[in-house]
């Protein structure tokens, strides 16, 4: 539009002065203008383009390949098309990045009559999160640079990157007493194979139940009395609201944070105890965008701002997996572990507020916190008070921090331990096995 208006004024001024020669180059650049937008226009119409992933679950340090598939549809050659798959700043935004890119993800082609062209890049997962791939901006126009069009094509795919999970090598889990085990102020179940005494016959006792060498021995009918179980599980509570994790650590000590979780949860999977998780964090899908892939707007900020997922979540409602003894309780954990992201929603005192009511009270309560916060240990001497067997998991690198934190938890009847890095956390699993 500048160059058209300047060509009119220009125009003007030349009838103006009579300049023959002048007219006639702004005539030319008026029809060169047209004829530019006229042939940009056309070929940002006939373009197309289709995406397709290797894979959409991948674990750290996995290659993830995409093709890219970039279609002319008309019968003109179009002699420059500029594409650019859109990735999250979230992917980028660190060293080393959490998607690294071995591969250049922006291409520079041209396009023949009705040709089609695969285009291709790979990364490297190096941090596990919930990335959104695309959509894929295009831009062409003419040879002058006079008009560009900018096209938004492809609709979104979206990778979930796992979390790492630390093995606990070298105990046979399967023979070890089950992490979780408290001593019950109730009587909930009880264990067949724990026999804690002998009681006379009451009526309704099933057969099964009858001491019989009491009975032999007194000449009366004699029923067993059992231990009740203590089996217990494990409901893990995630503190990721962002206060609690210093920008210099980051992300360092959320992911560690995670990374025990995950490990913690799989140790009881492979135990057979019920296992849960609470967290305060905020989940990466809820920011998914549902339309706008198909749109043409005037500069690639604009483009590549129209295909990115939500920046803001407003979310105050706990994160939750219900304890419960299932088989695929690992892996909805899991699933939910590798797209939490830190929130400034629910801090930590309110989210046990909130979420106490829904976690059974035979589970262990395992908290994995980041910093001293006097709320945190009232509210945690609260829930030990009301009967819940409390552990907390201290994810701090220095030992002097983790004494100033633990100090408080241990006065109220907490038990502790220092999640200081991935080695510290078969150390946990370790001692929770052999509790």
């Amino acid at each position: 539009m500048k160059w058209v208006l300047g060509a009119i004024i220009i125009l003007g001024i030349a009838y103006i002065i009579g300049s023959d020669l002048l007219a006639y180059a702004m005539y030319s650049l008026l029809i060169l203008i047209a004829v530019s937008r006229w042939l940009s226009k056309n070929w940002a119409t006939q373009l197309s383009a289709t995406r397709e992933c290797s894979q959409l679950q991948a674990e750290i340090d996995d290659h993830v390949g995409v093709e890219l598939e970039l279609s002319n549809a008309g019968g003109m050659p179009i002699p420059w098309v500029l594409l650019e798959d859109v990735l999250s700043k979230k992917a980028l935004k660190h060293t080393p990045p959490s998607l690294e890119m071995q591969s250049s993800r922006i291409k520079l082609t041209m396009l023949r009559a009705r040709q089609t062209k695969k285009l291709q890049y790979h990364f490297k997962c190096n941090r596990r999160g919930f990335y959104q791939l695309g959509p894929t901006v295009l831009e062409t126009g003419d040879l002058f640079g006079l008009h560009r069009r900018f096209q938004v094509r492809t609709d979104p795919q979206y990778l979930t990157v796992y979390p790492k999970v630390v093995p606990i090598d070298g105990y046979d889990l399967s023979s070890r007493r089950p992490i979780g085990e408290i001593r019950m102020s109730h009587r909930l179940f009880e264990d067949p194979t724990r026999i804690a005494g002998v009681r006379a016959y009451q009526e309704g006792d099933p057969l099964n139940r009858i001491h019989w060498r009491a009975t032999a021995r007194t000449g009366k009918l004699h029923s067993k009395i059992y231990e009740s179980s203590t089996v217990a599980g494990l409901t893990i509570v995630l503190d990721f609201h962002e206060s609690g994790f210093a920008p210099q650590h980051e992300p360092m000590r959320s992911e560690l944070a995670v990374t025990a979780a995950v490990s913690v949860a799989n140790t009881i999977q492979l135990l057979g105890q019920q296992v849960g998780l609470v967290s305060n964090g905020r989940d990466a899908a809820e920011r998914m965008r549902q339309e706008g892939w198909n749109i043409e707007l005037d500069n690639r900020e604009e483009a590549q701002q129209a295909g990115a997922m939500m920046d803001d979540n407003d979310r105050l409602c706990p994160l939750q997996v219900p304890t419960q003894r299932s088989s695929e309780q690992f892996y909805r954990i899991q699933e939910l572990l590798a797209r939490i992201e830190l929130s400034d929603g629910l801090d930590f005192p309110r989210l046990l507020l909130e979420a106490q009511s829904r976690i059974p009270r035979d589970a262990t309560v395992l908290t994995i916190i980041s910093r001293k916060n006097p709320q945190t240990t009232i509210a945690l001497e609260n829930m030990a008070r009301q009967g819940f067997a409390v552990s907390a998991m201290i994810n701090v690198y220095d030992h002097t921090e983790y004494a100033q934190i633990s100090g408080p938890l241990i006065a109220v009847g907490v038990d502790t331990y220092h999640l200081r890095d991935e080695e510290s956390i078969v150390h946990v699993c370790r001692k929770q096995i052999l509790r």
